[in-house]
């Protein structure tokens, strides 16, 4: 058996103005279930396409060994708007058509008298360990599973939806079985019992699976190992014992980070203090001995030439020790309350809306917001989730109905560009804030969201997560009374993620979270408000 499915050499990959990654090692086992895990923008789904041979690294190689072939999902939904959905289909299941076409022409041949009965014998069991003869059950359970029960395979694209594409891809390249599935984001534009129909069915894959995904939950249940795509550092690091041990291992690499800081402040302190006494260690006004001068002396002066060089060496360890500091981990993720968050300035609401119409948009009878409360958003796309905080932030007002605001309110929508692409990460940062450049550097990196090298980076060479860490940044930097939060764990990596989480826990003030997250809902302390249901109202 072989050891390793797919393996990637030092592979490294750039675009115009911006590294993705490089030096990229890793191999993938056979039966492995491994995610792809970073924020948006950080090359998942590039590295994805490279390991499916649709793109070509800039530099080292790729290995794949994948005799019962190779499904990417993107392989269907690439397809123009004139194709059919028998050909999206035929398309995922064309090594398998292939096979069962040499198949029926070995048939043909021996029934003639000709043919080859070994190649036939190989071709009947490489076509069965594919599951050739059930595949056309495998597809429409697959259809079904997702929600395409009885979709005519006459049907043109272009008249499916984006979600319904992206289902239809799913099925299909799940239908024909490969050895090696490469899956991007399969958990989209699924509800609750395709997700779990989708879990199940990867978990009992025969072959190997590598899939990029944003979903912990999905994550947690199907993947054995995880591969994270690094923005700033610009490399892939592999962590082998699924999510529960990347967030194990995360947790201990910040443990070491403390460790190599205190041993790092140690030592400096340390080499000062030596460099500090060691002079005075030789006792001042020492007796002649024997009324020897000349020996006195040249004693002296073998005791001095001792300590320079002991201080000399001293000083330069600790050069090279401040050289290369070990600065401290950033403390947790905090966001900022102001005075109104303990009732201090006001005691009533710090939201209320009622009788709100945005036309086409958004309809409430009313909501109230105390200090200290958290509410949960959900409903589907366009009931007006979006549209619901952008009035609460007074960025939106209705046409009917009132919505009055009290204190400071912390915006974070969920999606945003750079007003100005060629100011710096930290001027964007510092904008319309008192203080010096230095002060603000020491803000920004405090946070742990960048390293030093990123802030004088233009903002327009940002990935998408990079720049929504940026507004994430300023967020946590503003004291504010009620947070609003669109979709907050979007475009993130999942350690970051799992911190902005404990960020709210600790958040003093209101919160008003809009997120399909399913981690992030289970595990959410306050109410729901639904605005796909009748007439929502809510008062919290």
């Amino acid at each position: 058996m072989m050891s390793t499915q797919l393996t990637a050499r030092d592979v490294a990959k750039a675009y115009p103005g911006r590294v993705l990654f490089r030096g990229v090692t890793f191999s993938v086992r056979p039966g492995e279930r491994v995610g792809i895990v970073g924020e948006n923008g950080s090359g998942k789904s590039t590295l994805l396409r490279i390991l499916a041979g649709l793109d070509r690294p800039d530099a080292g190689e790729v290995t794949v060994r994948a005799a019962g072939g190779i499904g990417h999902l993107n392989q269907v939904t690439d397809l123009p708007g004139t194709a059919l959905v028998s050909d999206a289909l035929d398309g995922a299941l064309i090594d398998l058509r292939t096979l069962e076409k040499d198949l029926r022409a070995e048939e043909r041949a021996l029934a003639e008298g000709g043919g080859d009965l070994a190649r036939y014998g190989e071709l009947t069991a490489a076509f069965e360990a594919r599951g050739g003869y059930s595949v056309d059950t495998a597809i429409a359970e697959s259809l079904a599973a997702v929600g395409l029960d009885g979709l005519a395979r006459d049907r043109e694209l272009a008249t499916l939806s984006g979600g319904e594409r992206a289902r239809l891809a799913l099925a299909a390249v799940l239908a024909a079985d490969p050895e090696l599935l490469l899956l991007d984001e399969p958990t989209n534009h699924l509800d609750a019992d395709a997700l779990s129909w989708l879990e199940n069915r990867l978990r009992r894959q025969r072959g190997t699976v590598v899939v990029v995904s944003h979903d912990r939950v999905f994550l947690e249940r199907v993947a054995t190992a995880l591969l994270e795509v690094d923005a700033d550092a610009r490399e892939v690091r592999r962590y082998g014992t699924g999510y529960a041990g990347y967030l194990r291992e995360a947790a201990a690499a910040r443990v070491r980070w403390e460790q190599a800081h205190r041993a790092w402040q140690e030592e400096i302190a340390q080499w000062t203090e030596f460099a500090r006494t060691t002079a005075y260690r030789v006792a001042p006004g020492r007796p002649i001995p024997d009324h020897n001068k000349c020996k006195y002396h040249g004693d002296g002066r073998r005791v001095q030439q001792s300590i320079t060089t002991r201080t000399r060496g001293a000083r330069e360890r600790l050069r090279r020790l401040r050289a290369a500091p070990v600065p401290a981990p950033p403390a947790p993720l905090r966001f900022t309350g102001s005075p109104a968050t303990t009732g201090t300035e006001f005691d009533g609401p710090l939201a209320e809306l009622s009788d709100v119409d945005v036309p086409g948009r958004l309809r409430l009878e009313g909501l109230t917001i105390q200090p200290g409360s958290r509410l949960l958003v959900c409903g589907p796309n366009g009931a007006g989730k979006t549209t619901l905080l952008r009035v609460l932030a007074g960025e939106l007002e209705p046409r009917t109905g009132t919505a009055r605001r009290a204190g400071r309110v912390g915006y974070l929508p969920q999606e945003s560009t750079p007003a100005d692409p060629r100011r710096s990460v930290l001027a964007e940062f510092a904008a319309g804030r008192a203080g010096t450049r230095e002060e603000h550097a020491e803000a920004l990196l405090g946070l742990g969201l960048f390293r030093t090298a990123v802030l004088s980076l233009p903002t327009g060479m940002l990935s998408v997560g990079q720049y929504r860490r940026l507004r994430l940044a300023r967020l946590l930097t503003e004291p504010v009374d009620l947070l609003l939060l669109d979709e907050p764990t979007n475009h993130f990596s999942p350690v970051l993620v799992e911190d902005l989480e404990a960020a709210l826990d600790r958040f003093g003030g209101a919160a008003v979270v809009v997120s399909h997250d399913r981690a992030l809902r289970r595990r959410f302390p306050g109410p729901v408000l639904d605005l796909g249901a009748p007439s929502p109202a809510a008062t919290r």
